[in-house]
């Protein structure tokens, strides 16, 4: 006779014990399989789609059919109401909070208006708006060449393909107003049939080519960081490529480093601007996140941009990359703290330590730019001649670069802060050996006095200084946002009713 079966005749409860305990992991064995057909019947329907999507289809609400949830969390980043100490998403007018912006890009567009930027959920509404695409009144009217339009939207795939890369670049920012309306979204990222990550942009590719390296051989981790680093870099338009075109291409023949990029312009004698002020030849740093995350500690670790700006999440027991691109400080819990295990305070804590100390040697490099500029001018007005002027001008050029390749990385204080804070010091030390040399050169020009800072408390005394007419800029933008845009607009959705690429397959 068994154990059990002795003990259950001298204690018959024991039995119905047993018997109980039996019903109840019965019980439950029942509902894990039941939750295991469940998710396999999720799975085996989640990704059956609803709609054909073309290969070159721009629209987001046609891919959001097959992949709903994310696209409904893409619609995040039309969320404006997140600002961190300073940054965020938020509409941020960045020439009122710090003026001397103004003066540095005197002679450039964005001394005219230069605004956090938001969402890209607004990337085709900020760049109709800012003062810097001016106010075209026909298509081969403006300042801005079509080359601009370039990272602003998944319509710029389909018009390479129409089109081809050379003529995309062809012709006035204008020409593109009413092709390109879809913002920043699913086609500039994904293969239309896989949804595996994909190159849109051939600017990328070239410049891997010209490195010798293919990048079709990338992981797809790599390529969770590289589909934003076709628009998130350092680039310039190289005029001489193609005849007529303004050809987007990034400097990084001879690496990413900011003196690497500064060596290949300088080889090039190319340039930007000429400074409105100073005359200097100027570099306009774009936006070179993806150079200076490569210097970071995340990226030695392997951690990709998707990581931390997109990470994983879960919704009804489906496991999904999260569209909501946004500040990382805002979704600490699932950007963060999947790796780190400090509180979520002392995290953002540690974030801002970096950025201010990084911020403040980059104001004083600011202040130092703006007292050359001005040194500068008053050594021309004083009949400085070229040769006097080249090195000094050579010295502000290389110290701006210096400043605008840390100042447009946006995130760069976090991202390396160790690298950022290398480049900012060099530039000031530039910075200052170059006002030695003006100084020398105005004493010899007989001015032996310190120059007056000028009075550039707010924006508009910063613009009134360099001699805008932002009355008249504001005039002409209100008028074309109010008669141009709404023609763009009508006629893209005019066009778009033609397109045929929404086959509905199912109810």
């Amino acid at each position: 006779m068994s154990t059990k079966q002795k003990l259950t005749e001298k204690r018959p409860w024991l039995a119905w014990i047993f018997f109980l305990a039996t019903v109840v992991v019965v019980f439950f064995l029942g509902l894990l399989a039941s939750s295991i057909v469940e998710r396999r019947t999720e799975a085996a329907y989640v990704n059956v789609p609803k709609a054909e999507i073309g290969k070159f289809e721009p629209r987001n609400e046609v891919w959001g059919q097959n992949y709903p949830r994310e696209y409904q969390s893409y619609y995040g980043t039309a969320d404006t109401s997140y600002r961190s100490k300073y940054n965020g998403n938020a509409m941020i007018d960045m020439l009122e909070v710090d003026p001397r912006l103004v003066v540095l890009w005197a002679g450039y567009g964005f001394s005219k208006d230069y605004n956090q930027g938001r969402g890209h959920y607004y990337a085709i509404t900020d760049i109709q708006n800012t003062l810097r695409t001016g106010a075209p009144k026909t298509p081969t009217d403006g300042p801005m060449p079509a080359t601009c339009m370039t990272c602003k939207s998944p319509d710029v795939p389909r018009l390479m393909n129409d089109r081809g890369v050379a003529a995309f670049y062809t012709g006035a920012w204008a020409e593109l107003g009413a092709e390109v309306v879809n913002p920043i979204g699913c086609a500039d990222c994904h293969d239309n049939e896989t949804m595996n990550l994909t190159i849109t942009r051939p600017a990328l590719v070239e410049a891997f080519e010209r490195m010798g390296k293919d990048v079709t051989k990338a992981s797809h981790q790599e390529m969770r960081s590289l589909v934003c680093a076709q628009c998130h870099v350092e680039y310039y338009f190289d005029k001489k490529k193609v005849e007529g075109a303004q050809y987007l291409t990034f400097p990084w023949d001879n690496g990413f480093s900011v003196e690497a990029m500064e060596e290949y312009y300088d080889n090039l004698e190319f340039s930007d601007w000429t400074h409105a002020l100073s005359k200097a030849p100027m570099l306009k740093a774009q936006h070179p996140g993806y150079e200076i995350h490569s210097t970071g500690i995340h990226a030695q670790r392997g951690v990709s941009c998707a990581d931390c700006h997109m990470p994983y999440k879960s919704e009804g027991g489906q496991k999904f990359t999260d569209h909501h691109m946004q500040s990382p400080l805002n979704n600490i819990a699932n950007s963060c703290q999947v790796c780190h295990r400090e509180e979520a305070g002392t995290l953002l804590a540690n974030v801002y330590e970096r950025q201010d100390k990084i911020i403040e040697n980059r104001d004083k490099l600011e202040e130092l730019l703006v007292r050359a500029h001005v040194e500068a001018k008053k050594a021309w007005d004083l009949g400085a001649g070229e040769t006097q002027m080249q090195d000094i001008l050579m010295g502000i050029r290389h110290a701006q670069w210096r400043w605008d390749y840390a100042a447009a990385s946006h995130g760069g204080s976090f991202h390396s802060p160790v690298e950022i804070g290398r480049v900012i010091s060099t530039g000031i030390t530039i910075a200052q050996e170059t006002r030695i040399e003006l100084a020398r050169l105005l004493a010899d020009l007989g001015h032996n006095q310190a120059i007056p800072y000028p009075d550039i408390t707010s924006k508009a005394k910063a613009q009134e200084f360099i001699g805008l007419n932002m009355e008249k800029l504001n005039e002409e933008k209100q008028d074309f946002l109010k008669t141009i845009v709404p023609k763009w607009m009508k006629e893209a959705e005019e066009r778009e009713k033609t397109y045929d690429a929404v086959v509905q397959l199912q109810e």
